[in-house]
């Protein structure tokens, strides 16, 4: 294939292709062999993205109405635990009154078990654009064949339950292997928008297992918090990572009626300057928060410096605290968060807020959350007894 690359935070890193691709070409391999007898070593595919793939076909076998191959995912420069592996497609002919392609999932390949998913429950964990993808590159060698009949196509993947296991399959409610994914065919490194896709499944599934309300963290710290000081399970909250914005967006695109934000000051403070993406590559305004903010309710002119010097949010802490400032300039940032998420949200849900730090403890929370927090706790109850 033609390489194709990215430049990421000023490094150019190397394209891969998706497990969507991968199942379409080894499926378009097999079709061909079965039909021509022959033997093929590569395969050409056409992405959605409009990139032609040409792959290596592996592990070829052809026995009696039937061929089986694999093609090996290369996800480029990103970091996918899928990388590596080999994904199978075994084709056989079965009787049809029309050009039919049916396509299912065999061993190492997850099943959904939850609603809210691009699949219904009880589907191999296919999703709609690699279904589609396989199914026009059967097609295309069922009509240079001229057969018009039907083609079953099973998707496999030695190994793919234990790699399954290192991804958000088991959160999702997808249990025995992997997804066959993507929505281009190629896999850009670093990806944004995939991380993003992962976040908004997981909130969807939320949605349709009967939440109302949403419980939202960026990361660890916000479960350990949730756990410890809030009373409520480690797996009820949504990982957002960065992308607290995106988040809020798939909270009210799903019908969520209310959201909870629970988050470490150094994360959450970024949304006090309207920073929706708290990455640092877009930018890292703690300092300068905190210190316009110390500087609106008094602090002089040495605290504001020391301010602007300091790196870590705890030093921030202890700098106001030690001006007698904590409890005016914490509910100060504590509101101009809410403020930012709140426009982000534009009326389409209720938003509730818990801030806090691992030393201090909780340092800002709005009158709503902890009402959200009880109704969440009494949905994720509900939830468990119903999904297991």
């Amino acid at each position: 294939m033609r390489e194709l690359y990215v430049t990421k935070d000023g490094k150019r890193l190397r394209c891969g292709y998706t497990t969507g691709s991968c199942a379409a070409a080894a499926a378009k391999a097999a079709a061909w062999m079965l039909f021509s007898g022959r033997r093929t070593e590569g395969v050409t595919l056409m992405t959605p993205k409009g990139e032609a793939l040409t792959l290596a076909v592996e592990d070829i076998e052809m026995g009696e109405g039937f061929v089986s191959c694999a093609v090996r995912k290369d996800s480029g420069d990103d970091p996918d635990v899928t990388n590596g592996m080999r994904i199978y497609a075994r084709t056989e002919r079965f009787v049809s009154f029309q050009q039919e392609v049916r396509i299912d999932g065999g061993a190492g390949i997850g099943r959904v078990t939850k609603a809210g998913l691009d699949q219904p429950p009880g589907a191999a964990a296919i999703n709609s654009v690699p279904r589609e993808m396989i199914r026009r590159a059967v097609l295309e060698v069922m009509e240079e064949a001229g057969y018009t009949g039907g083609i079953s196509v099973i998707l496999s993947a030695p190994d793919g339950e234990r790699i399954a296991a290192r991804t958000f399959n088991p959160r999702l409610g997808i249990v025995g292997g992997i997804s066959i994914l993507g929505t281009t065919g190629i896999v850009e490194p670093m990806s944004d928008a995939a991380v993003v896709d992962t976040i908004r499944a997981e909130i969807h599934v939320r949605r349709a297992a009967g939440g109302n309300c949403l419980l939202l963290t960026p990361g660890n710290y916000g479960e350990d918090f949730l756990v410890h000081s809030m009373g409520i399970g480690r797996d009820t909250a949504v990982k957002c990572s960065n992308f607290i914005g995106d988040s809020l967006d798939c909270a009210a695109d799903s019908g969520f009626s209310g959201v909870l934000l629970v988050g470490h000051i150094g994360k959450l403070v970024k949304l006090a300057a309207g920073m929706l993406n708290t990455h640092s590559r877009y930018g890292d305004c703690r300092a300068e928060i905190f210190a316009a903010h110390a500087a609106l309710h008094g602090a002089d002119a040495d605290t504001v410096r020391r301010l602007m010097e300091s790196v870590m949010t705890d030093d921030m802490l202890d700098i106001v605290c030690g001006a007698g400032l904590l409890t005016p300039v914490i509910r100060s940032i504590g509101w101009k968060i809410v403020s930012h998420a709140e426009t982000r949200l534009a009326g389409r849900a209720a938003l509730g807020v818990v801030v806090f730090s691992n030393r201090m403890g909780l340092l800002f929370e709005t009158p709503n959350a902890r009402p959200l927090a009880e109704k969440i706790r009494g949905e994720s109850a509900g939830w468990n007894d119903t999904n297991g």
